[in-house]
């Protein structure tokens, strides 16, 4: 499983932090686990009200995710890829990425990456944060963008 050897996610208490949610709309049992899985996690950093925006696509996460990110202290992505039996797979997973990543870096702005790239659905199942899933990728992506947050607002600005 993808997840041996990550660390246990811990969720800082950011009660002020301005936080939003992209979530992509295909595949809706795994997006509705998915963003029930963020949502949680900013429930847990004291965040009753992030901003929810549903996406087309996974490809459509990072134009979205980069307006968000000119308003917000963080932004959690979240979508899904099931490979098929075309290449189309690998572009909108390369594009995806690399549109996400670049948002992050260009803005300044955590970027929690919730992007599930599966060869299947029972292995999107089984990283969504559903009853008898093994994963909680929602959660995770949540987790990482708000102790990205705590982290960054430890260290000096120049």
């Amino acid at each position: 499983m993808s997840g041996h050897g990550s660390p246990t996610p811990r969720i800082p208490h950011l009660p002020t932090a301005r936080v939003a949610i992209v979530a992509a709309s295909w595949h809706q049992q795994v997006m509705d686990g998915l963003l029930d899985g963020a949502l949680r996690g900013c429930a847990e950093a004291g965040i009753d009200e992030p901003t929810v925006v549903r996406a087309p696509g996974s490809f459509e996460l990072p134009v979205i995710a980069d307006r968000l990110a000119r308003t917000h202290d963080a932004v959690i992505a979240l979508g899904v890829v099931i490979r098929g039996g075309t290449p189309h797979f690998e572009y909108v997973c390369e594009a995806a990425t690399e549109g996400l990543g670049r948002v992050a870096l260009d803005h300044g702005v955590p970027l929690g990456f919730g992007l599930l790239t599966c060869d299947d659905e029972q292995q999107a199942l089984d990283r969504a944060g559903l009853p008898g899933s093994v994963e909680d990728k929602g959660h995770e992506a949540a987790a990482a963008a708000l102790t990205t947050v705590e982290v960054l607002n430890g260290l000096p600005v120049s």
